[in-house]
């Protein structure tokens, strides 16, 4: 079975006239269009949010210190709103079940695709291990009476549950859990600075910025910052999950323009701000941080609050961190069955993978995706730090190379659509500063998949080498090994299909369903600089 070498046709776009539940349905994956616009717009600025960085935090501290962490958290946050520039435009033009793994068949090589949705997919069932990790340790902080494997099981079946009830639930639960998220950090900052300024009750100086003098800014030199890279990157994961979503959003051409302008804000506030904060208000040095030792973990603010003299604060942290946790496994369960379900329909992922009930849920994507879970039963053997040390090296490793082929994509799309005379005002969104955010994605994340695992060679460490880097050669060997078992073809820049995939958001149809997508939402490029700024941001 293979690829065909001919030029794909190039179908025009068919306008749906019927609004109701047929046109509730999309077509071409079964999946129900249910999210709406302020559901994608709640998931770029707090989806995803988790103990992933409410608790993994605490390793990129005590491996880098308080400085490390800002570098590392403002350098992977410049290298993630340039790909979600890249991804806002290829979305918002193609809305299609895929997201960018199906553009990556099409710009480049269904090849190329495989290994794209594979890497993706592989993020996320990381990043759910990782959550029903920290979930369960909760419980067991809690109470010890119940093992850590029960615990596993109650909340295994329980999302699942939930997860079968369909898009519309998962939306609603997440804007509601993201603006929740969103109350807490603000009130774990504000509390950082009464802290830092001395003002609590008891304290009998201002704490300020004591932390970054002793234990020091740098808790390993540049060995250190290079370790939190690797942290920050699984942190920033699914910022770009909105491109996931956008086939199960009714008005993408409105709601992902939106979602990638609060991703910047999500960038400065959520993550830097976290950054600054829990640097502030934690020693790097501090027992219970995530290491490869610790049996426990804490978070950062779990740790501040009882330096501040609050033990009962404990409770209510780990209620927050919990509260999170529900985020963070739904999302991780949507994102890792969505990919896996586009890549059943498209012939890279066993078929049955591909299939969903009349009511548009992947039921057996969901329950593949889920069955995953269970590697976070490392925790029993391993230790919790360890078992999060060895799935956080995997997922974001997959996150640079996934991150660097949607800049990679992108750049092919871009010059196919000059290729075939198209021009940039007819894009619904265009890409702030293209080419440079693109290319700079492109080198930086190549770059950091390079680097990342570079402290393992001195002392060498087998184990974590092998942890940090085997993802590399499997890139290229998946992409071969496909190619040339399923005899793909490279397209050339005149034979990208650039037409199908698009199509008008369903509160518009009707109304302006005789023109094209491009044209209807066109803007001129000519506006002032200025203008240009405040659209992006």
């Amino acid at each position: 079975m293979s690829d065909s070498k001919s030029i794909p046709q190039e179908p025009s776009i068919e306008p749906q006239r019927d609004v109701g539940e047929t046109a509730s349905m999309d077509p071409e994956t079964g999946v129900r269009r249910g999210l709406k616009t302020r559901h994608l717009s709640m998931m770029a600025l707090a989806g995803i949010i988790g103990p992933g960085l409410l608790v993994g935090s605490g390793g990129a501290l005590s491996s880098g210190g308080p400085a490390s962490l800002l570098i590392g958290f403002g350098v992977i946050g410049i290298i993630a709103f340039s790909i979600m520039q890249s991804l806002g435009e290829l979305t918002t033009l193609y809305p299609s079940g895929g997201a960018f793994t199906k553009l990556a068949d099409r710009m480049v090589d269904k090849a190329f695709g495989v290994v794209v949705g594979w890497n993706y997919f592989i993020i996320w069932v990381a990043v759910l291990a990782n959550e029903y990790n920290t979930i369960s340790a909760i419980f067991v902080f809690w109470s010890d009476k119940v093992p850590l494997w029960g615990y596993f099981l109650l909340f295994w079946f329980a999302f699942l549950a939930f997860q079968l009830l369909g898009v519309e639930a998962f939306g609603e639960a997440e804007f509601w859990l993201a603006l929740l998220k969103l109350g807490g950090l603000t009130a774990y900052f504000i509390f950082s600075i009464v802290y830092a300024a001395g003002s609590l009750k008891g304290e009998q100086h201002a704490l300020g910025f004591h932390y970054w003098h002793d234990p020091g800014a740098f808790a390993d030199g540049f060995r250190g910052v290079a370790k939190v890279f690797v942290f920050c990157s699984t942190f920033y994961a699914g910022c770009e999950s909105i491109a996931v979503a956008a086939t199960e959003t009714r008005n993408p051409a409105v709601a992902v323009p939106l979602a990638i302008r609060q991703v910047f804000w999500r960038i400065i506030f959520v993550y830097m701000g976290s950054a600054f904060f829990f640097g502030l208000t934690c020693p790097s040095n501090a027992s219970g941080l995530v290491s490869a030792t610790s049996k426990a973990l804490k978070s950062p603010m779990t740790i501040a609050i009882q330096n501040a003299g609050w033990e009962g604060g404990v409770h209510l942290i780990n209620a927050f961190i919990f509260v999170t946790c529900l985020s963070a496994v739904n999302s991780s369960i949507y994102i890792g069955s969505r990919t896996i379900l586009f890549m059943a329909q498209d012939g890279k992922a066993p078929q049955f993978l591909g299939r969903t009930n009349n009511r548009g849920v992947p039921v057996y994507a969901i329950i593949f995706t889920n069955l995953f879970g269970a590697l976070s039963m490392m925790n029993v053997s391993t230790g919790a730090g360890k078992a999060y040390n060895y799935i956080v090296n995997l997922s974001g490793v997959s996150t640079f190379l996934v991150w660097g082929s949607i800049s990679f994509i992108h750049i092919r799309f871009r010059k196919a659509w000059a290729a075939k005379g198209h021009e940039i005002d007819e894009l619904p969104f265009k890409s702030f500063w293209y080419p440079w955010t693109a290319y700079f994605g492109l080198v930086a994340n190549a770059f950091l998949a390079l680097v990342q695992g570079w402290t393992s060679l001195s002392p060498f460490n087998a184990g974590n080498f092998v942890d940090a880097y085997i993802l590399l050669p499997l890139f290229p060997i998946i992409y071969l090994g496909y190619k040339i078992f399923a005899k793909t073809h490279f397209w050339r820049l005149h034979e990208i299909d650039l037409d199908s995939g698009q199509r008008l958001d369903l509160d518009l149809v009707g109304e302006v369903s005789e023109y094209p997508v491009t044209r209807v939402h066109s803007k001129s490029s000519t506006l002032p600089l200025w203008r240009r700024i405040w659209d992006n941001f």
